[in-house]
């Protein structure tokens, strides 16, 4: 079992013929794809925005000298993203047992944290970023090299570990399946195709509403997560209630047909949770979203005498 599992539901299995895909797993790859490229195409596109802004300054202040140093920090963040990935994902794959789950339960809950906190942060943020890297890069450009290489490395190695930590899950559906990460691939060179027909003022996004309901789409993903980490915490003896169900559809719930699949393959649904993870589940949406989905407000200029 890996850190951050998708779901303790079977999924259907991907290689019932040497050549064929049988026509009952495609819901479940059409799920997989669907959920992890929406997340490469969302944290793809917020890094494509962040380097197109760098490299914007730049060109237009005529330092095209330093590009070669912020496409050094971006190369060198994705490097950095791709081994907490494979480090996270391959390293806690030989752990079995209580200890599994139970590693597999607070790295979920750390997880949940970081996304979270970074799909807050940057409800406030996005409107005043581009200001800030523009300083950031002013200032870097006055300091040196290592300055322009570091503060690009840092700009896109924010967005890189939230994607990493959400896509460990989402590796580990359907017993390992490669499904997930190439729907990841997929939207983040959609992301990085889009990002450039935006440099080139080719296209134009809608930013605000485009990172709202994408901002929703991850928290409704991380309060999946949530409940799983509560499960396997419960499993491995940490907290209680792993007997206490909250109810049991299992009867009434086929794990194998469509909706089963985008569920269990998206939103990590159980269909006997317990009472714990569905409070935990309820009071994360409800005050997240809340959060998330209130007015920013807009802060009034100091009054100078």
């Amino acid at each position: 079992m890996s850190v951050l599992a998708a779901s303790t539901l079977s999924i259907i299995s991907l290689t019932p013929t040497p050549s064929i895909i049988s026509l009952a797993s495609t819901p479940s790859i059409t799920t997989q794809m669907f959920g992890s490229g929406l997340i490469g195409l969302r944290e793809g596109l917020e890094t494509g925005i962040v380097v197109m802004i760098l490299v914007a300054f730049l060109v237009k202040a005529d330092r095209r000298d330093a590009l070669r140093w912020v496409w050094l920090g971006v190369g060198t963040a994705v490097a950095m993203v791709a081994v907490v990935f494979f480090v996270i994902h391959y390293g806690t794959s030989t752990v079995t047992g209580l200890t599994a789950e139970i590693i597999a339960g607070l790295a979920s809950l750390v997880a949940v944290g970081i996304v979270t906190a970074m799909v807050l942060w940057m409800r406030t943020a996005a409107k005043d970023i581009a200001g800030e890297l523009r300083t950031g890069m002013e200032r870097a450009l006055t300091v040196g090299p290592i300055a322009v290489l570091t503060l690009s490395f840092f700009a896109v190695g924010r967005e890189g570990i939230e994607t990493a930590l959400l896509m460990v899950g989402y590796a580990e559906n359907a017993n390992g399946s490669l499904w997930p990460l190439l729907g990841l691939l997929l939207g983040i060179v959609v992301a990085a195709t889009l990002t450039v027909f935006l440099y080139f003022g080719a296209i134009r996004i809608n930013f605000a509403v485009f990172f709202k309901y994408t901002g929703i789409f991850l928290i409704v993903v991380a309060a999946g997560i949530l409940a799983y980490g509560i499960r396997a915490l419960q499993i491995g003896g940490v907290i209680p209630g792993g007997s206490s169900v909250a109810f049991d559809i299992t009867a009434h719930f086929d794990a194998s047909s469509w909706y089963g699949t985008v569920l269990a393959g998206i939103f990590n649904f159980r269909p006997e949770p317990t009472v714990l993870q569905v409070i935990g589940w309820v009071v994360y949406l409800v005050v997240v979203l809340y959060l998330f989905l209130r007015p920013v407000r807009v802060r009034e200029p100091a009054l100078t005498s």
